[in-house]
């Protein structure tokens, strides 16, 4: 069973240990560095992926400031944990909290490395769909809530 959890002074330290795979460190900030973050720009949420009481992961999103719409800016599956679904449950259970928060948006925005194949995989499978590369270089995918 996935859940998010909050990020708190009983597991900070083990959500910063967590790590991809070796070859997709390039695809996802560290958790240490997002959880830094979160504490400059406090509109962004950060959350722990627990399967059961296991810590699996991590995960960022939030308001964009820029454009007004919610984004998803990480989510990262510890290495000893992938190839078992729980980042597609993980992605509906973040999908769902957004969706259920009184200044959702009508979409929410993310972005990947555009050799990333299996988080494209993932984000397609979830409906989310591609709308071009962003000036920063990563391919942008939208989800439209129905």
């Amino acid at each position: 069973m996935i859940s998010l959890r909050s990020i708190d002074q009983n597991n900070w330290e083990a959500c910063i240990k967590l790590k991809p795979k070796q070859e997709q460190l390039g695809f996802v900030a560290s958790n240490v560095y997002s959880i830094a973050e979160s504490k400059i720009f406090p509109h962004l949420m950060i959350k722990a992926i627990y399967c059961g009481e296991k810590l699996i992961g991590f995960a960022m999103y939030g308001v964009d400031m820029d454009d007004g719409n919610y984004w998803i800016y990480r989510l990262m599956i510890d290495e000893r944990f992938q190839a078992h679904g729980h980042g597609k449950d993980a992605m509906k259970l973040i999908i769902q909290d957004i969706e259920s928060r009184d200044d959702r948006t009508d979409v929410i925005w993310l972005g990947y490395q555009q050799d990333n194949e299996q988080g494209r995989k993932l984000y397609a499978s979830l409906g989310f769909e591609e709308a071009g590369m962003a000036p920063w270089g990563e391919m942008l995918a939208k989800y439209s809530f129905r």
